[in-house]
């Protein structure tokens, strides 16, 4: 094998690190795997935060690096105090809706999306929506607006009435 290149003559093991080097790379392994960690939860920050469990360990982490956490959600903590849907006097078709609920969580939440089901005599599901703060707040009020922990509010719009034999309603928050 004299004859040989000398990349064929020598052992093309891969390099071991030396004992003393061993403690850097098992280091540098851990904090690489901590930025990661990190940027995985900043990243995903507004699903972890919906989370009661990562809440915690997001604010901390967005306190630490100055990123928003977004406002804590919580439907079921909105309590619906008076609800009605009745026909708009001089306008055949459509249906003025009005409602006013209460935030009964001990924190600030965000207004919540109002899912109304209208339903016919027979019990059968006519029309069904979902409506935005968007949908039902002017553009000022609804662009990151919160809820107080025991605020009340009233909300009233109009829709187009699906059928004619609209009997039944339910509200729902999302």
């Amino acid at each position: 094998m004299k004859d040989a290149p000398s990349f064929l003559r020598r052992d093309h093991r891969a390099p071991r690190a030396a004992p003393r080097e061993r403690p850097l790379v098992v280091a540098g392994i851990v904090v690489l795997a901590l930025v990661l960690v990190l940027q995985l939860v900043i990243a995903d920050r507004a699903n972890l935060a919906a989370d009661a469990r990562w809440r915690p360990v997001v604010g901390a982490v967005c306190g630490l690096f100055g990123c928003e956490v977004p406002p804590w959600r919580q439907p079921a903590a909105f309590t619906m105090l008076e609800r009605d849907v009745r026909a708009l006097p001089g306008t055949p078709g459509a249906l003025r809706v009005s409602a006013s609920f209460r935030n009964d969580a001990r924190w600030p939440q965000p207004w919540p999306a109002l899912l109304l089901t209208l339903s016919d005599v027979d019990g059968r599901v006519v029309g069904a929506r979902a409506f935005t703060p968007a949908d039902y707040l002017d553009d000022a009020a609804a662009d990151g607006a919160t809820l107080a922990p025991g605020q009340r509010a009233s909300v009233a719009f109009d829709v187009a009435e699906p059928a004619p034999d609209i009997v039944a309603f339910d509200f729902a928050f999302q």
